[in-house]
């Protein structure tokens, strides 16, 4: 069993910065591929990125691909998720989440066996 815990959300303007972090505990964390999702009110939940175990492979959405960096910190149980340049479409609800697999990392969700409750990030000005 994996606990994951985001934060970083909040308000910010269009064009703006934040940087997410999601704690994992309970596993060996360089053992799971993580993910990044978001889910924005009357949408489906969609795929942001991921990142392998060992952070040597990263996939992005196209939407946010050139605007969105995935990392992990395998020391501290962590991953990131640097969003530059943020759109008011980029308003949801994210949510991290643990792979089942070190070395599979995409954006089937059906991949991913631990989910975290999400932290809000609103681009608004």
């Amino acid at each position: 069993q994996v606990q994951l815990v985001e934060s970083g959300g909040g308000l910010v303007q269009p064009g703006g910065s934040l940087r997410l972090s999601c704690a994992a505990s309970g596993r060996t964390f360089s053992n799971y591929a993580m993910g990044w999702f978001r889910q924005a009110p009357g949408k489906e939940r969609e795929f942001v990125a991921c990142i392998t175990g060992s952070g040597s492979t990263t996939s992005y959405a196209h939407s946010v691909k050139g605007r969105i960096t995935i990392s992990r910190d395998n020391a501290k149980n962590t991953v990131y998720l640097q969003m530059v340049n943020l759109k008011p479409e980029d308003s949801a609800v994210y949510y991290c989440a643990a792979g089942r697999r070190a070395y599979v990392c995409g954006s089937d969700s059906s991949w991913y066996d631990q989910w975290g409750q999400g932290t809000q990030v609103t681009v608004s000005s």
